[in-house]
């Protein structure tokens, strides 16, 4: 093992909500899953039946119920598409898509020392012209099935690798992500794991499945 591998961080939580919620109710489930681990961050990412980006109005509402239950966990709560309602409601990021606003757009709504995060795919040139704009994060995927959307691209765990081997930029995996296959990525060299469906709708419920990431991350060393 290399020294720059010793001195890794280890891979942590990045919770992304289910695309259909109650705020108020899912606040309480919200509450168990944060006291059962470490939690790095909140993805708000609402979405219509027809898997369209929920009205700002409906954004606005579950910021106000559950921006202050993260940040109260010191977790950093970050939106998902609309960059312009973070800056809005003060949250702590954006994450954007290919298809968003740029990142050079995002970036100008939410200033310069808010988070924001770039999907990249399974591309290494996107990944590459983010970082070097100055994304925060770039992420990744889908590396397994999901039923959360329909993925665009699939990703395989040697970018992961190629990516935390050769840039500091932190790299989140995205889609699919279990209990069950979560180590594979965790040893490939995330930095973060997104994950909805693997804690939301983990059949011992989601405060379980946290405490479940928590050990596989805390026991696979990153880049192994």
């Amino acid at each position: 093992m290399s020294i720059i591998e010793e001195e890794r961080e280890p891979c942590r939580l990045y919770l992304i909500t289910p695309p259909r919620i109650e705020p108020v109710a899912f606040s309480d489930t919200l509450k168990r899953a944060l006291d059962a681990g470490d939690v790095a961050s909140l993805q708000l990412r609402l979405k219509t039946e027809g898997e369209e980006t929920a009205p700002a109005d409906a954004i606005r509402r579950a910021t106000e119920v559950l921006m202050p239950v993260a940040q109260s966990y010191d977790v950093a709560f970050i939106i998902n598409d609309r960059a312009d309602i973070a800056a809005e409601m003060e949250a702590d990021g954006v994450h954007v898509g290919q298809e968003d606003i740029p990142y050079k757009e995002a970036r100008k709504l939410v200033g310069p020392n808010r988070i924001v995060g770039v999907t990249c795919h399974n591309s290494r040139h996107l990944a590459m012209v983010a970082g070097e704009e100055g994304a925060d994060y770039v992420a990744f995927g889908a590396f397994f099935e999901t039923g959360t959307k329909v993925p665009k691209t699939r990703a395989t765990p040697d970018l992961l690798t190629w990516w935390s081997e050769t840039f500091v930029v932190p790299c989140v995996a995205i889609g699919g992500i279990t209990v069950g296959n979560a180590a594979t990525l965790v040893a490939a060299g995330a930095d973060f794991l997104a994950v909805s469906a693997g804690v939301w709708a983990h059949p011992e419920g989601p405060a379980e499945a946290v405490r479940a990431f928590n050990r596989i991350m805390a026991e696979t060393p990153r880049g192994q």
